[in-house]
């Protein structure tokens, strides 16, 4: 299955879930739970039962235990200490469980009411005290509600799979936690992933447990701690048996949630990619020839055919992509950013398809130790290691920095003047001289890049940990975070590249309509200037035309008031090679004539065209398939405009007309426009857009 196939899949599951009946449950038998179903669960609280069978393998499962413990067999994490002490030996079963949970619990979080705290640090030197609060930064120091929401989830599905020997009690228990959105406070930091997710699995456990210590993530109150939310929601808590406390915490699966929802949201952004690879084409008035089938054809890598193909769709339709020939000395061939995308990010959407199978594994994975046979026998080994997550996430941030490298060179090449095809410096619709309204983006996007080129680099560094016993670490819960970090980041960068974008294709929209219009004037002003020669013949007139095209061009850096005198100039080799106006007599009166008139036309109309198209304008009738519905979306339902100084310095129409815009209101920044379409991208709403056309090209 290739990766336009899996996400159209996946994307179907997932609607269908989110738009199904909210009494339908997902039902967990420990083999086949899916990532949509992940997300379903994480994001949307969708519901979930247990299959028919997953109470008996569990009892089965126990029932093993308690034969192994009479018996008098010696097992891991049960009778014996654990990791480098797992030489004591321990008859204290329920005592051994509480004391792994609660020495796991050794995190930070924010200051609760419960926790042990002091009064402010006071600066010894000047005696004022230091708030804490105000100097942390924006990064959160726990998990989010999705993650752990997703952890819980996927750690019933590795315990109901009947290898771990716990009781009912406990996921039954955890099904409450979701079906009750009692949602542990998990540390940000702290586990190395190697024996699983240890210590953020306790916080799960503990939440089971109903602990007085265990914060709750809570909508109501901001202090609310597990034994209150479980008399509030009138719940049991668990007392810890044998083997229970170990089998909570010793599984990759915070790992495997948090890799889970990277995955699901990188598959929108890759889409993007493409799409937004198809704008650029057309906003760099680039060929469809990059993406023909026969290149792919002849280098059948799975990933370059499907992406050169879906771009070559998505510019279905399209006026502004041209058929590139090489005439007028022009490049023959697009830059490396348009022309080789299906190269670039063939082999990226593969590693994406093959970081979603790792997942999906270790999603349906028992990975605690020891682990029981159906016949009954406890083997010891090292189903916690989380290196598959590990592989799955440096893979997928690897993608997403060269995603992102990718979309820096388009949207850089589209505000350089020197390399986008006549398009105004920094992507202007007024004069250069009083505008730079997106050489902030050129700086952003920048720094962007630059971050993600950071993050790419792997998660190796522990070498040994815990008395010497852990001492190969897949540090893949750090991973997931990382990746998590750097899909932000990609959605900001694609966020400024599809503002800007869409302002170079208005900005292409408007000169074609210009041109378009402008015509008939063009040969009115040849007709009347030389009304009593014989050059306004059509030959002189398409030769006229041709070279105004090229200066209309090669002026795009000057103001209006200079910017047409000097196209009006560039015509005077034209005429002067033209033999029968040689001839006649008053040749510099003539030329000086056609100068004037031609130039103030030019402004004259360039002037009224452009001040109506920043009001009225609309591209969509060149665009292809994917441009127009992306375009749609950000100028009509996101609201962002065609952005010119004006309205960086009058409040938007619609927030006078409510009012809002009253008593000084600024008008919104380019980051306040740019902030929206990264809402829309984070929250899925443009990757379901993008998706929705990635079924309609295929």
């Amino acid at each position: 299955m290739n990766h336009t196939q899996l996400v159209q899949q996946e994307w179907e599951l997932l609607d269908a879930i989110v738009q199904g009946e909210p009494s339908n449950s997902i039902v967990l038998t420990g083999h086949d739970l899916t990532i949509p179903q992940v997300v379903a669960i994480a994001r949307h609280h969708a519901r979930t039962n247990l299959g028919s069978d997953a109470i008996e393998k569990m009892q089965d499962s126990l029932n093993m235990l308690e034969k192994s413990l009479v018996n008098g067999d010696v097992i891991y994490g049960v009778n014996t200490g654990f990791g480098g002490t797992a030489d004591v030996r321990t008859k204290k079963f329920i005592e051994l469980q509480r004391a792994l949970i609660r020495e796991l619990h050794y995190g930070i979080l924010p200051v609760g009411a419960r926790d042990h705290n002091t009064a402010q640090l006071e600066d010894h030197v000047s005696g004022h005290k230091f708030d804490l609060s105000l100097d942390t930064g924006n990064e959160a120091s726990h998990l989010p509600w999705s993650w752990t929401r997703a952890a819980i989830l996927i750690r019933i599905n590795s315990l109901i799979s009947g290898c771990s020997a716990v009781r009912p009690i406990i996921v039954e228990r955890m099904q409450d936690l979701l079906r009750m959105d009692i949602v542990p406070m998990i540390p940000l930091r702290g586990s190395i992933s190697s024996s699983g997710d240890l210590s953020p699995l306790s916080y799960i456990c503990g939440a089971i447990q109903a602990k007085s210590t265990i914060r709750i993530l809570s909508r109501g109150s901001e202090h609310e701690y597990a034994d209150m939310a479980f008399k509030k929601a009138d719940l049991e808590p668990v007392t810890l048996q044998a083997k229970e406390g170990l089998a909570m915490t010793n599984g990759t699966t915070v790992s495997a949630a948090a890799a889970a929802l990277a995955i699901h949201d990188v598959h929108g952004l890759a889409v993007m990619a493409q799409v937004l690879t198809a704008m650029t084409v057309e906003a760099l008035t680039g060929t469809k020839e990059s993406f023909h089938p026969f290149l792919s054809a002849v280098r059948p890598h799975p990933g370059q055919i499907e992406s050169a193909r879906n771009i070559l769709a998505f510019l279905e339709g399209s006026t502004l992509a041209k058929v590139n020939d090489g005439a007028d000395s022009s490049l023959r061939q697009d830059r490396y950013s348009i022309r080789t995308a299906p190269q670039w990010l063939g082999p990226i959407l593969e590693d994406i398809v093959l970081a979603h199978q790792q997942i999906s594994i270790e999603c349906n994975s028992a990975t605690d130790n020891p682990l029981v046979t159906p016949e009954g026998e406890f083997l010891h080994g090292g189903n916690f290691q989380a290196k598959s997550v590990t592989s799955a996430m440096e893979k997928v941030r690897q993608g997403v920095q060269g995603i992102g490298r990718m979309i820096f060179s388009q949207c850089t090449e589209m505000i350089n003047p020197a390399t986008n095809r006549g398009l105004p410096p920094n992507l202007l619709a007024e004069d250069p001289s009083i505008s730079l309204i997106f050489k902030g983006t050129d700086l952003n996007i920048a720094a962007l890049t630059s971050e993600l080129g950071f993050l790419a680099n792997p998660v190796n560094h522990v070498q040994t940990a815990e008395m010497g016993n852990q001492s190969l670490n897949s540090l893949a819960l750090i991973s997931a975070r990382y990746t998590h970090t750097a899909n932000d980041v990609l959605s900001q960068l694609m966020a400024a590249h599809l503002i800007a974008v869409c302002q170079a294709l208005d900005l292409r929209a408007m000169h074609v309509q210009f041109l378009e219009a402008y015509r008939v004037e063009f040969s009115d002003v040849i007709t009347k200037t030389f009304s009593d020669k014989n050059e306004t013949s059509s030959e002189l007139s398409v030769l006229l035309w041709s070279q105004l095209l090229k200066a209309f061009d090669m002026t795009a850096s000057m103001d209006a008031e200079d910017r047409f005198i000097a196209i009006a100039k560039s015509l005077r080799t034209i005429l002067l090679d033209h033999g029968d106006l040689r001839a006649g007599p008053n040749l510099i009166t003539s030329l000086q004539d056609f100068t004037e008139t031609l130039s103030q036309s030019m402004k004259d109309s360039w002037c009224a065209h452009r001040d109506a198209y920043v009001i009225h304008g609309d591209a969509t009738p060149h665009l292809g398939k994917a441009s127009r519905a992306i375009y749609t979306f950000l100028r009509h339902t996101l609201k962002v405009p065609l952005l010119v100084t004006k309205q960086l310095l009058t409040p938007m129409r619609h927030e006078m007309e409510s009012g809002a815009g009253a008593h000084g209101t600024q008008a919104p920044s380019v980051g306040s426009f740019t902030g929206v379409v990264y809402r829309a991208l984070k929250d899925g709403t443009l990757s379901k857009i993008a998706v929705d056309m990635l079924a309609a090209s295929t």
